[in-house]
C-alpha cells in the first residue's frame, strides 16, 4: 500500500466534529484514528509479527505531528525487519527506564541496588533466614554482614564475586583473631549464593571453593569438673554454701536436673507437676530449630525424689509468684543469669574450674562414665540434636522410661559423691538402655 497519503498537517486540522470518516489512512499500517481519548487524535500502526496482526500506539495528535508518526511508524519497520516486535521492544525499553529510575532512587539514598551482594543478602535474610532462626540469631547473621561482609563488597555484582575476592572478606575477619565468625560469615555468604543461584542472578556458590580455606576453630567449652573426687568437693560446697535459700535451690538443681542455665533460671511453677514428678520446659524456650519452637514438644525432665523435695521446700518460699526462681529485685521477673556464677566464685571455683553451664557436661561425663548409661539416653535428656544413621534427629519424646531411670540413678550418684564414697568407673562393656 502506498505510504504518505495525508497530505499535511492542515488535512488533520480541517478536520471538524462530526465528520463522517472514522480514519484518515497514511499508508503502509499508519493511520490516524478521530477524535480518540476524549477529542484527541490517536496515531496507530498495524503490522504483523509472528503471523499476528497487531496495533501499535504512536502518540497523539498533535503533540505527535505528522512527520513524527511517520518517523516513529519507519523505527518500527525497521525493527520488524529485523525480526523484532516493536512492541514488545516498546514494553521492554520501558522496564529498563523503570528499573533505571529504581536504580537511581536507590542509589541516592544510600542504598544497596538489585543485583548486588548486599540486595540478595537482605532478601534472603527477610524471605528465608528469619522464618528459619530465632530473632536473636537472624539479628547476629545481619550483624556480621554488616560488620565483615557489606563494607567491602555489598555494592559488588553477586554474580562477580568469585572465590578469591570471598576470601579476601573472611581473611580481613581471621586476621584480628575472630576465627568463628569468619567460618560462621562464610557460611552466610554460601547461603546468600545459592540462594542467588535460585533466583538466577549467579551462576554458583564461590564459598563452596573454600573448604579448608579457612584456621580451624578451636573450640573452647564451658569449665566443667569431670573428676568424681573434684565433684564431690564441689556438691559439698553447695551443701554448706550460706547464701540466699534459693539460690541453694538453683545450685543444687543445676546439678540433678542437666538444664541449660537458662531453661533453669526462668523455670516457672506452671511448668513443675510434682505429684507426676516431672518438669515440662515449653519448646519456644529450648534451644532449637524456629520451627521446632513454635511446633515442637516441651522438653520432659523427670523429677528423682531429692529434686522434687527441694522444689517443695522452694515452693514455700516462692510458689505464689510466676516463677521458682524469682529475681531478688522484682517477684516479676526471673533470677540473673549471673547468679549461679556469682554463687560459684563464691565458694572459690572460678571460672576456669566450673560454671552454671558445666554442670551439663559433668552430667555427660560422669553418667556415661559411671554409671554406665547409655549415650543416646543422656543426650536425649540433655535435649541435644543427635542424629540417627538415616540423619533424624531424635525425637525428644523418646526414652522416656530410660531417662526417669536415669534421673533417678544420677541423684543417687551425687548423694553417694556428697558424703565421699568411693565410686569407680564401670568396666567397659555395651551400652545399656
Amino acid at each position: 500500500m502506498p505510504r504518505h497519503l495525508i497530505r499535511s498537517d492542515a488535512t488533520i486540522r480541517a478536520i471538524k466534529r462530526g465528520d463522517p470518516k472514522y480514519r484518515l489512512t497514511d499508508g503502509d499500517g499508519l493511520y490516524l484514528l478521530l477524535f480518540v481519548k476524549g477529542g484527541s487524535h490517536g496515531w496507530r500502526l498495524d503490522y504483523t509479527h509472528g503471523g499476528k496482526r497487531k496495533t501499535l500506539s504512536l502518540g497523539t495528535y498533535p503533540d505527535t505531528s505528522l512527520a513524527l508518526a511517520r518517523s516513529k511508524a519507519d523505527s518500527a519497520r525497521k525493527l520488524l525487519a529485523e525480526g523484532i516486535d516493536p512492541s514488545a521492544a516498546r514494553k521492554a525499553a520501558k522496564e529498563l527506564t523503570t528499573r533505571q529510575a529504581e536504580v537511581h532512587a536507590l542509589q541516592a539514598a544510600g542504598l544497596p541496588v538489585p543485583g548486588t551482594f548486599e540486595h540478595l543478602a537482605r532478601q534472603w535474610l527477610q524471605q528465608k533466614h528469619q522464618l528459619e532462626v530465632s530473632a536473636a540469631h537472624a539479628a547476629r547473621t545481619l550483624t556480621r554482614f554488616e560488620q565483615d561482609a557489606f563494607p567491602y563488597m555489598g555494592r559488588r555484582p553477586v554474580a562477580e564475586i568469585d572465590s578469591a575476592e570471598l576470601l579476601e572478606v573472611l581473611e580481613r575477619v581471621t586476621a584480628r583473631g575472630a576465627i568463628e565468625t569468619a567460618h560462621r560469615l562464610k557460611w552466610a555468604c554460601g547461603q546468600v549464593f545459592r540462594y542467588g543461584i535460585t533466583k538466577r542472578l549467579c551462576a554458583r556458590d564461590p564459598a563452596a571453593d573454600l573448604k579448608d580455606a579457612l584456621p580451624e576453630v578451636l573450640t573452647r567449652h564451658h569449665a566443667a569438673i569431670v573428676d568424681p573426687g573434684q565433684a564431690g568437693q564441689l556438691l559439698r560446697a553447695m551443701a554448706d554454701y550460706a547464701g540466699a535459700p534459693v539460690t541453694r535451690a538453683a545450685l543444687a538443681l543445676s546439678a540433678l536436673l542437666m538444664l541449660r542455665p537458662g531453661e533453669l533460671r526462668q523455670a516457672e511453677w506452671a511448668w513443675v507437676d510434682l505429684e507426676a514428678a516431672e518438669l515440662h520446659v515449653p519448646a519456644a524456650l529450648m534451644k532449637r530449630r524456629k520451627a521446632d519452637k513454635l511446633n515442637g514438644p516441651p522438653h520432659l525432665v523427670p523429677l528423682a525424689p531429692q529434686a522434687v523435695a527441694i522444689f517443695r521446700e522452694l515452693h514455700a518460699l516462692t510458689g505464689d509468684g510466676r516463677y521458682c526462681f524469682p529475681s531478688l529485685l522484682s517477684d516479676g521477673r526471673p533470677m540473673s543469669e549471673n547468679t549461679v556464677n556469682t554463687a560459684l566464685r563464691r565458694m572459690g571455683f572460678d571460672r576456669e574450674t566450673a560454671t552454671a553451664h558445666g554442670f551439663r557436661a559433668m552430667a555427660r561425663t560422669l553418667a556415661a562414665e559411671r554409671l554406665g548409661i547409655a549415650p543416646e539416653v543422656i543426650e536425649a535428656q540433655l535435649a541435644h540434636e543427635v542424629s540417627d544413621s538415616l540423619g533424624r534427629a531424635y525425637n525428644r519424646t523418646r526414652f522416656i522410661e530410660q531417662r526417669r531411670e536415669l534421673m533417678v540413678k544420677w541423684a543417687d550418684y551425687l548423694d553417694r559423691l556428697r558424703v565421699g564414697a568411693a565410686v569407680v568407673a564401670l568396666p567397659e562393656r555395651g551400652a545399656q538402655r
